[in-house]
């Protein structure tokens, strides 16, 4: 059984179909038309992501602008991030919808990783966002160069290991907070233990290892020829998984620099 990437965008089940329309040599046998203006690419994934990163740091901007003007950030974050969930359902059950929603989730997601990223500025360390940015953007490259020449493969023992390893992850996220909010016991990787250091590292190579499932599908698709709109939809995807990553590096640098 094939696996799929663990980001729940790529395990939507427009990447289990193919376009049904089939061309036939004068001979009848199947012929392989691609059609670049009307199927998914690798480079136009490639490009929609390039410029949702762009609508993102855009959107994480505002928080910072509404701090020089002595403005309060925080209901902007909250009403974005509400936004931003109902855009990101809605795309998951209508992918179709990508092309149009794609860019505005992008805007909305950036206000609310602006507003997180001013708070680790804020009551953590100065620098701690642009070191998040760094590492997080590194890690996309390396992962992405190790991925283009074949010196990761990802094969479908890989798959199923990062899969399992990332639902193990979510799921001891989900026992914490209800044990937190349940007992008010706060379990080992909070805090700047060592342990806790080693799990924030551990989160974070799981999260770039992610990354090699994310561009295997989005490769995949562009193999089965998937419609145009899904470049939108696989560009969303991939941006959740660095987001994700980029969180993941925050945490860790605040838990290197608290006394």
């Amino acid at each position: 059984m094939q696996q799929q990437s663990n980001n729940p965008f790529f395990k939507n089940k427009e990447f289990n179909s193919a376009p049904q329309t089939t061309y036939y040599n004068a001979d009848g046998s199947p012929a392989n038309v691609i059609d670049y203006n009307d199927t998914m690419t690798v480079n136009g994934a490639m490009a929609k992501t390039a410029i949702l990163f762009g609508l993102l740091l855009a959107g994480a901007l505002v928080p910072f602008y509404l701090i020089a003007q002595g403005m309060n950030f925080y209901t902007p974050a909250i009403v974005s991030f509400v936004i931003a969930l109902i855009i990101g359902l809605s795309v998951g059950f209508a992918p179709k919808q990508s092309r149009y929603l794609a860019p505005a989730y992008a805007l909305f997601e950036g206000v609310v990783i602006g507003s997180i990223s001013i708070l680790f500025e804020v009551y953590v360390q100065p620098g701690i966002v642009l070191q998040a940015v760094g590492g997080t953007f590194v890690t996309f490259i390396v992962c992405l160069l190790l991925y283009r020449f074949r010196v990761v493969n990802v094969t479908e023992r890989f798959k199923s290991v990062v899969i399992a390893a990332t639902m193990a992850l979510f799921i001891y996220y989900l026992v914490s907070m209800v044990v937190s909010w349940a007992f008010g016991i706060t379990l080992f990787h909070h805090g700047n233990s060592l342990i806790s250091i080693g799990f924030s590292i551990f989160v974070i190579v799981l999260a770039a290892l992610n990354l090699f499932l994310d561009f295997d599908m989005i490769e995949e698709g562009a193999e089965r020829r998937l419609p145009k709109y899904m470049e939108w939809f696989s560009a969303m995807g991939l941006m959740m998984t660095m987001i994700w990553l980029y969180l993941e590096f925050l945490k860790l640098l605040a838990k290197l620099n608290r006394d």
